[in-house]
């Protein structure tokens, strides 16, 4: 006997290319079967364009037509707060799996701990409790599989539209609810997670056979103690086949087979869908031209200085005339590169956020502290050797082996740490202590418009054509 799992995660801005939102719905629809749950594990009504234009809703035609059975929170599931989540999940086909994400109620703001809460995993408190579950045990051609959810606790510190839902421990809590789906019968135990780089200590606490991951974009197939962990990658390209299988012995096991979505055929109801929603918003005003293409990878995004990295940093100095521009590398969505005629829609998939442009003041020495953290040994989550920091009007040489700045410059001139500088950056680095701590509220002294009108009006003026200046450097 065999059940098949059909795992996606993270899809994002897929939503804003029809043909590649459509070639994964063609893969999972011509994947499905009796035999088979569609799975997704979070991020994946948000971010994206269409995302900002329908508060999520626009994924609604993607899971009715690939028949998703479930799904959990990812951080940007909440981008419109906690009332448009709701909204979503009650109109969505899928059962929303949550252990650990909660309502803001007077027992969830109390100090007495967990021990003091109810212990039994999917109490009154869990948010939107009338259409969310805790955990399902499923039989599937003949296989008892059981289904929990979980979700990064980070999740109201990354995402400043989610501060009125609580995050309990999401480990304690899949422990309870691995035990419980096994007490329930299942043969097999699957967490739906958002946790990144935490399904690792999942994978080992927990009574679990296979972690369906997402939130950190690399693509991981791993066998973590006795649990297998995936993660997909990010924006639809790739999705999971995992066969969970029980011989005449009852013997278990778990193969996994990844799928590209390149190849796949387009599914034309969910493609003719997504169309249909970008004509509707008028998203098609060509903003700038591009000849030599500006890539949106990964690698441009954490590796270092990038041509779309120095664009967006550019464009926040120049519309608030700051010493310096600043943006954070995951605030840089992967996707196509941007080539030939740049629409609007374009450009608002390269930072996808209802967020405005900031200004700060620092003086030289805070300045320092914050490019600093830039490091991927100085951040909690995504790779050790990853930097976060996009510059404009600045440069630095970085010591990797000593995790030190060597040389940091503003307009050529080494940085005076009793100086005073103004910083331009997105208004979310100072709603989050898990990037660049060392910016707070206290530091802001203005707010300009919001982040794609700013890059829009940047590429109208000025072109978009950035150039690599030697702004992040690495010393010997």
């Amino acid at each position: 006997m065999t059940a098949r799992l059909l795992h996606y995660s993270d899809v994002e801005n897929a939503f804003d290319d029809p043909e590649r939102i459509g070639r994964l719905a063609g893969l999972l629809t011509g994947l499905d079967g009796d035999d088979a749950v569609v799975v997704g594990s979070g991020d994946n009504t948000a971010p994206g364009v269409l995302s900002l234009v329908t508060e999520g809703r626009h994924a609604l035609p993607f899971f009715e037509a690939v028949d998703a059975d479930f799904d959990t929170f990812g951080n940007h599931d909440f981008d419109y707060g906690p009332a448009a989540t709701r909204e979503l999940v009650a109109d969505s086909p899928q059962t929303w799996l949550t252990v650990n994400v909660e309502e803001v109620t007077p027992a969830a703001a109390s100090d007495g701990g967990e021990d003091d809460r109810e212990e039994a995993v999917g109490s009154d408190e869990r948010f939107a409790s009338e259409h969310t579950e805790p955990w399902v045990v499923r039989e599937v051609d003949g296989v008892s599989v059981g289904f929990f959810g979980v979700t990064t606790p980070a999740t109201n510190s990354i995402n400043p539209n989610a501060t009125d839902v609580a995050f309990a421990d999401p480990i304690s809590r899949g422990e309870r609810a691995a035990d419980a789906c096994r007490a329930a019968g299942a043969e097999f135990v699957v967490a739906v997670s958002h946790l990144g780089i935490d399904d690792e200590e999942l994978a080992v606490a927990a009574d679990v056979d296979v972690v369906l991951g997402g939130h950190v974009h690399s693509e991981v197939v791993e066998r973590v103690d006795d649990a297998v962990l995936l993660r997909p990658g990010v924006n639809g390209r790739v999705a999971h086949e995992v066969a969970l299988d029980v011989d005449d012995d009852g013997d278990r096991s778990v193969d996994v087979t990844r799928h590209e979505t390149a190849d796949a055929p387009v599914h034309e109801g969910v493609a003719d869908a997504m169309r249909t929603e970008m004509e509707r918003a008028d998203l098609t005003e060509v903003v700038a031209h591009v000849e030599e293409p500006i890539e949106r990878t990964q690698a441009a995004a954490f590796r270092g200085e990038s041509r779309i990295g120095n664009f967006v940093a550019d464009a926040y100095r120049w519309a608030t005339g700051a010493d310096v521009g600043l943006q954070n590398s995951g605030g840089v969505r992967e996707g196509d590169p941007l080539v030939g005629d740049v629409t609007i829609a374009d450009v608002m998939s390269v930072v996808p956020f209802q967020e405005p442009v900031a200004v700060a003041e620092l003086t030289g020495a805070e300045l320092r502290a914050t490019i600093t953290q830039a490091s991927g040994a100085n951040l909690s989550f995504g790779e050790p050797d990853w930097w976060h920091a996009h510059l404009s009007g600045a440069s630095v040489v970085w010591d990797r082996n000593q995790e030190t700045v060597v040389a940091l410059r503003v307009d050529g001139e080494l940085v005076d740490d009793d100086a005073t500088y103004t910083l331009a950056t997105t208004d979310y680095l100072f709603h989050t202590d898990h990037e660049f701590p060392a910016l707070d509220a206290d530091h802001r002294v203005d707010l300009g418009d919001v982040q794609y009108e700013v890059l829009a009006a940047y590429a109208r003026e000025n072109g978009l054509d950035p150039q690599l200046e030697g702004r992040v450097a690495w010393s010997d």
